[in-house]
């Protein structure tokens, strides 16, 4: 069958926490007003922009959250917590009696967050301190029940028996940077022993050859765990059974690729991709594209500019967004054209601040083109365009059914 005949083909670019506020170094601009992305402004100038918000009242702005409204799923209705939708990534069977935290290594001095991810871990590293928590912390009787999860880097899980953790409430350690960690620590229904945990940990660590290994070059030692995000089992209705098409997602995360499986699609491995600026972005470009011959729509989520952001890196998160839009976005807009109906979404699911080093619950900017998708004013893809646009949308989940409307044989509401 020829491209011109095939089915509509839909993209989705996601440069994770792209938006932000201006920055006084650039000139009151923020990153994406400085930086080169010819190809992101092609498709805001010849296709519709505007703002959506994808934080709903009552989350916070969080990936989990954020990235299900991005994809269609109201989070009202199907957030489970961050860690189940991770633990479905890994393949984590839970039972109906446990719950599961995400568990970050952090590193904190004199009682304030210094560094969310324990200055980017090293996979090797954070292996070694995990089986030293399982050795020396989790033989202790007082944890029986709960286990340790290698993932990525500084982003683990734990699961936990026994204990109902209904009503406790933790706090993501990347919405407290600089800040004394005393009042955001677990509280409430199970918090005792979670904080036994950390207490515990903390004295192992403390010791380890890892963190003396990282102190003599100078780096952050991973000094905490910090469980957050917990929950139970997750499911989601399938995005095929509900839109009426078969998709994939490629990305580095264990949070997207834990909702790509959930919704039914495929997670396309790209080797050589992580959620740094060091990633392999012209792989991931290339492994976008030749999905599209297999799949009617490819969600391609990149992590590096929120991590530049979370570290108050402005240089390198334009750095980030320039090589997205040459390496990414560049040659999947030229494939898409070789189909006779096609539609490409680029977005951030969330702001996230380089000044704050935080996320931010503003609405996003979104730039849409193809198939029936044709703005009146070309502006370029910039947050202050977005906001003068005449599209804005209130309900983020909505946004899909813009994006989808028309071309996609939408099955089920």
């Amino acid at each position: 069958m020829s491209k011109a005949s095939a089915s509509p083909k839909f993209v989705i670019i996601i440069p994770d926490g792209a938006a932000d506020s201006p920055i006084a170094e650039l000139g009151d601009k923020t990153p994406l007003e400085v930086a080169e992305k010819p190809f992101m402004d092609e498709v805001s100038q010849n296709g519709r922009l505007g703002t959506v918000r994808t934080t709903p009242a009552g989350f916070l702005p969080g990936s989990d959250v954020c990235t299900l409204s991005l994809l269609g799923y109201d989070p009202a209705e199907h957030h489970p917590g961050r860690a189940p939708l991770e633990a479905a990534a890994m393949g984590l069977r839970l039972s109906p009696d446990q719950w599961v935290f995400r568990c970050n290594f952090v590193t904190t001095a004199e009682g304030v967050m210094i560094d969310h991810s324990a200055g980017h871990l090293k996979d090797v590293e954070a292996r070694d301190l995990l089986r030293a928590l399982e050795t020396q912390v989790l033989c202790d009787e007082r944890f029986r029940g709960i286990e340790l999860h290698a993932g990525v880097s500084y982003r683990n899980l734990m699961t936990v028996r026994g204990t109902d953790f209904s009503h406790l409430k933790t706090t993501p350690p990347h919405d407290i940077p600089d800040q004394p960690v005393a009042s955001h620590l677990p509280r409430g229904a199970g918090s005792a022993l979670l904080l036994d945990l950390m207490g515990a940990a903390r004295r192992v660590l403390a010791a380890h050859d890892v963190n003396g290994v990282r102190a003599q070059f100078g780096e952050k030692a991973a000094s905490d765990i910090w469980p957050w995000g917990q929950g139970k089992a997750a499911s989601l209705p399938s995005f095929e059974k509900r839109f009426g098409i078969y998709g994939a997602m490629i990305t580095s995360v264990d949070l997207l690729r834990g909702i790509a499986g959930l919704l039914g699609w495929r997670n396309i491995d790209v080797p050589g991709i992580t959620s740094y600026h060091e990633t392999d972005y012209a792989a991931q470009g290339r492994y976008s594209v030749d999905a599209l011959d297999e799949f009617d729509i490819v969600c391609s989520h990149i992590e590096a500019p929120d991590e530049a952001s979370h570290q108050a890196d402005y240089v390198t998160k334009i750095a980030s967004i320039e090589a997205i839009d040459r390496h990414i976005v560049g040659p999947v807009l030229q494939k898409l054209k070789t189909y006779e109906q096609w539609r490409i979404l680029i977005m951030p699911d969330h702001a996230t601040e380089c000044v704050t080093r935080k996320h931010h619950d503003a609405r996003v900017p979104f730039a849409m083109a193809g198939t029936h998708r044709k703005g009146a004013l070309p502006r370029p893809y910039t947050e202050k365009a977005a906001r003068q646009s005449d599209l804005h949308i209130e309900r983020g989940h909505e946004l899909m059914d813009y994006f989808l409307a028309g071309l996609a044989p939408t099955r089920t509401p």
